[in-house]
């Protein structure tokens, strides 16, 4: 009699432990553990390496050379440092893992205050990513529809755009995990690549416009400092890859021989060295070569050759399918989490389909209704992407791992914290102005 009681316990662990495990072996994030390292690569370089890199020449033209050099360099140091941190964290804890961003904060800050921090602000990074990806693809779909066309065809709404290139994402979004869309990632990181390197040397190539001038864009000096805060946004934007890094590394295998840290962070380190080839010769080159004339978007400021700028868009317009779709999936898991374990569906095809279809109606939906191209990349880059990529890994790792105070590792993240918290302060102020002044020229559904 006395072994009956653990044995029936043991039981019922191990029933609810089948259930649980049926449920995670469905969603998404820990659905698919067989990724390689190089996916690793490809999968933080599309998640990066998106729709701000084309808009990094313009923030170096309200920066100029000396702060723009300074914050684009000092943006890759801290981000690939706390990047490194969250690759380290994952696994902190021995036989446990940390597969979402979320799980992290809970471990960090406890349960129910660790899921009111991350939670809200890795939502807005994914939902607000994705919907600037809806909005870059339409208007690279637009701008290839005219560069073709030149005044022989009927001009189209940008609208009518975006809803294009939503559409493939009604069918992309039902593959289940990260492993299914590494072949869409792959693409997207070898377009990022592409249409980077075209930017700069279709600039380079075309030479600076006569009389080009460096200083910065705005005259007075309140529109200076908007400006000066809004291209802060624009380069935190740009290093938005954290918001999915440990859902990433949920997709590799670990043992205690080789656990996953060390194929992500050789991943990481691959991916940080594209970033930084596709980062600096498009916003120096850019820059130097346009000044304070450049666009938000730097393919719109080139106009010959026609087929390489054609060329150069469609490349775009491949890259930021896959970049939405990195954004998305750790939203699916959210989404399908939730109506799974708390509400209690059964998981399978129909709720995947009208879960995710509902998501990419309602991301579609803003896109067109608000895409002010620099000021949503301003904005959600200030509000949000600062916290999850500069500073939160870094409080995180000051709860968890307690550094003795006033030493090198207490320094460096307090140094990344305070710079981080001026950023997420700062970013959104002039962000918030440039899309006002956008708005009161701007027709809905244009």
């Amino acid at each position: 009699m006395g072994t009956q009681a653990p044995e029936n316990h043991s039981l019922a662990k191990d029933e609810r432990s089948a259930g649980e495990k049926a449920i995670d072996d469905w969603l998404p994030i820990t659905s698919s553990r067989n990724a390689k390292w190089w996916y690793s690569a490809f999968h933080n370089v599309t998640a990066m390496v998106g729709a701000g890199v084309l808009s990094l020449p313009y923030a170096m033209s309200e920066l100029g050379w000396g702060p723009g050099i300074t914050v684009l360099m000092l943006s890759w140091i801290i981000t690939l440092y706390t990047m490194w941190q969250m690759v380290e964290m994952h696994e902190m804890v021995p036989g446990k893992r940390f597969d979402r961003y979320h799980e992290l904060g809970q471990h960090a800050f406890g349960k129910k205050l660790g899921l009111w921090i991350v939670v809200p602000q890795q939502l807005i990074v994914e939902v607000g990513g994705d919907i600037v990806f809806l909005v870059t693809g339409g208007k690279s779909l637009k701008k290839f529809h005219d560069v073709i066309c030149g005044n022989e065809c009927k001009d189209i709404k940008l609208t009518y755009f975006i809803l294009i290139f939503a559409s493939c994402h009604f069918v992309l979004s039902q593959l289940p995990n990260f492993n299914s869309i590494s072949g869409v990632s792959l693409a997207a990181a070898v377009m990022s690549l592409s249409y980077s390197t075209i930017a700069w040397g279709a600039t380079a190539h075309k030479g600076q416009l006569p009389n080009v001038d460096f200083h910065v864009r705005a005259t007075t000096t309140p529109e200076k400092v908007f400006d000066f805060f809004g291209a802060l946004g624009d380069v935190a934007f740009a290093y938005a890859g954290h918001n999915v890094v440990l859902e990433i590394q949920a997709t590799i295998p670990s043992t205690p021989e080789n656990p996953s840290k060390k194929p992500m962070w050789k991943g990481v380190v691959v991916a940080y060295i594209m970033v930084a080839i596709c980062y600096f010769p498009v916003s120096f080159i850019g820059y130097w070569a346009f000044g304070n004339q450049v666009d938000d978007n730097i393919l719109i400021t080139l106009n010959k050759p026609k087929w390489l700028i054609a060329l150069a868009n469609m490349m775009v317009v491949i890259h930021v399918i896959g970049s939405y779709q990195i954004f998305a999936m750790p939203v699916f898991d959210m989404i399908e989490t939730i109506l799974v374990k708390k509400l209690r569906f059964p998981p399978g095809l129909a709720l995947r389909l009208i879960a995710r279809t509902t998501y990419v109606a309602f991301t579609t939906f803003v896109a067109i209704t608000i895409p002010f191209f620099g000021g949503l990349l301003g904005f959600f880059g200030g509000f949000a992407f600062a916290p999850t990529t500069y500073f939160l890994p870094c409080i995180m790792w000051l709860a968890i791992y307690k550094p003795k105070r006033f030493s090198l590792s207490w320094f460096t993240n307090w140094i990344c914290i305070i710079l981080g918290v001026i950023l997420m302060i700062l970013a959104p102020i002039g962000a918030l102005r440039q899309i006002i002044l956008s708005a009161k020229t701007y027709q809905f559904y244009s």
